[in-house]
Formats: structure tokens, sequence, C-alpha cells
């Protein structure tokens, strides 16, 4: 059983930054794909970034790309998500995840994922 806690979010001013953490209890943390989503008040949960259990390869949504960066420290445990020109449209409880994986990576729906954290919050004021 994989137990993912979150940290780092909190409220910042629009184009300011953040990043996320997300620590892992299982040792084998580098046999997992992990995965960030958010979710926002009254939608639906979102796919935001993605990356190989190597920390090789990693995938965004569109409306990320080229503004959060995600990455890993398999030494630790941890996967992060480095979060810049933050936009009010950014505001949503985020969430990690994460899904034993061979060599497929490219996991952007929330079934694909076994195991969740709880989730932190992110607010972005205008």
């Amino acid at each position: 059983q994989v137990q993912l806690v979150e940290s780092g979010g909190g409220l910042v001013q629009a184009g300011g930054s953040l990043r996320l953490s997300c620590t892992a209890s299982e040792r084998t943390f580098s046999s997992y794909a992990m995965g960030w989503f958010r979710q926002a008040p009254g939608k639906e949960r979102e796919f935001v970034a993605v990356i190989r259990r190597s920390g090789t390869s990693t995938y965004y949504a569109d409306s990320v790309k080229g503004r959060f960066t995600i990455s890993r420290d398999n030494g630790k445990n941890t996967v992060y998500l480095q979060m810049n020109s933050l936009k009010p449209e950014d505001t949503a409880v985020y969430y990690c995840a994460a899904k034993i994986s061979g060599t497929s990576y490219v996991y952007s729906r929330p079934y694909d994922y076994g195991y969740w954290g709880q989730g932190t919050q992110v607010t972005v004021s205008s």
C-alpha cells in the first residue's frame, strides 16, 4: 500500500510561484510513474503532469505547459511540481498520484492511478 503525502500549497498572487512536494512511503518508489492532478470546486479532476518512473520523460497538460515543471528524486521518494507564472485559473486542490508502470508513462486519466494523496490547496489571487 503506497501512502502519498503532499505539501507546499498556499496562497500566492498571480504571476507568483509555488513548489509542491509529494513524498511516498513506498521503498520501490522508482517502480511508479507519478502524476499530478488538480480539482477546482464544481469541476472534474484534471490532469496536470506525469513523470516516468526513471524521471527521464515528462508529459504536461496544454494548460500548464511552459509554466509548470514536474521532477522527482527517487533517492528521497519524492516528486515535485514547480509552478511558475501562476494564474487565478490554477486555483484548485492539487493531488499527486502513483501508478506502478513499465516502460509507458503517459497516464493522463485519473482511473489510470491506484494511489492518491490527500491533496493540497493552491489559491492564486488576481
